[in-house]
């Protein structure tokens, strides 16, 4: 009997096929000359799929009767239908905790360039224009405000530990409340009344598009700092334009957008934006590590019928 057999259908990180090298068949389709011919050849035979940003929905899943487990390169699996997957029988994993800190830190990192200007100050430098007097006093400080953080989860959790030192009280909203210090808001309307910050942490996905409307931005208010380093999708991208250019909000700080890799353009001439390309987990390190987690969820599967790290919707499977 040969090994198991695992799609890859796009490019991964190195460390996921040299992982997974010597546990199973691994067949690369993008390196394929006829990608359909091999998947109408193999489709019984493929039992896991490693992917890293393949769109995954129920009529995907039906091209492979003996697929029973979906490894996704990241936290966010919002390309990944999951309870489709589960309605079929088949496990979807992510890769929870290894880049918690990094993004954390990525998070207070754009915070504090957003609120200090210092990515502007920089350019200003560089064009040359101190000779011909200081940077300009920016409006805010990062002293004494407070945080209003849309989804304490891990990474939630650890943003609001780095905040503590800057003297920023932190505040949340989940569809539950949690065991924490923090003071949780049921809605995130009041949540955006209260604060002055908001830090987007939470899943995109369908339930949660443009969560951030209008309205949450003229509730933050025009000294109100929006940060995103979850899912571009959460915010009403023109809103958050529109807020921009009205002053309805002071600044934005983004990581994700809406329709990345493109960037609504009105949002790279506004002078009130910090602008990063999707860079929250990206070092070689924790890149590393995620790579590593989806090679384990795939071999501890084949080895023992179950995953490491389940998402959510699959959780029951996975028992």
């Amino acid at each position: 009997m040969g090994l198991p057999v695992v799609l890859m259908p796009g490019p991964m990180h190195e460390a996921v096929a040299a992982g997974l090298d010597g546990h199973c068949e691994l067949i690369r389709l993008w390196e394929e000359s006829d990608p359909g011919a091999v998947l109408a050849a193999r489709r019984d035979e493929i039992v896991a799929v490693a992917t890293g940003g393949t769109a995954i929905d129920g009529p995907w899943l039906d091209q492979f009767p003996a697929v029973r487990l979906v490894a996704s390169f990241g936290v966010g699996y919002d390309r990944i239908d999951a309870a489709a997957a589960a309605e079929r029988g088949v496990l979807v994993t992510n890769t929870p905790g290894v880049l918690d800190d990094e993004v954390a830190d990525t998070a207070l990192g754009l915070l504090l360039m957003t609120i200090r200007e210092l990515g502007q100050a920089e350019r200003f430098l560089r064009d040359g224009k101190w000779t011909d007097g200081s940077y300009p006093l920016t409006r805010a400080t990062m002293h004494g405000r407070r945080m209003g953080i849309l989804g304490l989860g891990r990474i939630g959790q650890a943003i609001a530990d780095r905040v503590q030192p800057f003297g920023i009280s932190a505040a949340y909203h989940n569809r539950s409340p949690k065991d924490v210090a923090y003071q949780y808001y049921p809605s995130l309307l009041e949540l955006a009344a209260a604060v002055d910050i908001l830090m987007i942490v939470i899943p995109g996905g369908d339930s949660t598009r443009h969560l951030v409307d209008a309205e949450v931005l003229k509730a933050l208010g025009p000294d109100g700092i929006l940060i995103n380093v979850a899912r571009g999708t959460v915010v009403d991208e023109q809103a958050l334009v529109d807020a921009l250019r009205t002053n309805t909000i002071q600044a934005a700080g983004l990581d994700v957008f809406e329709h990345e890799p493109k960037v609504h353009p009105d949002l790279l001439t506004l002078p009130n934006t910090v602008l990063l390309p999707h860079v929250g987990s990206a070092t070689q390190p924790t890149r590393a590590a995620m790579a590593n987690l989806v090679v384990q969820n795939v071999t501890h599967y084949l080895e023992s019928g179950a995953p490491l790290t389940p998402v959510p919707e699959s959780t029951r499977l996975g028992q």
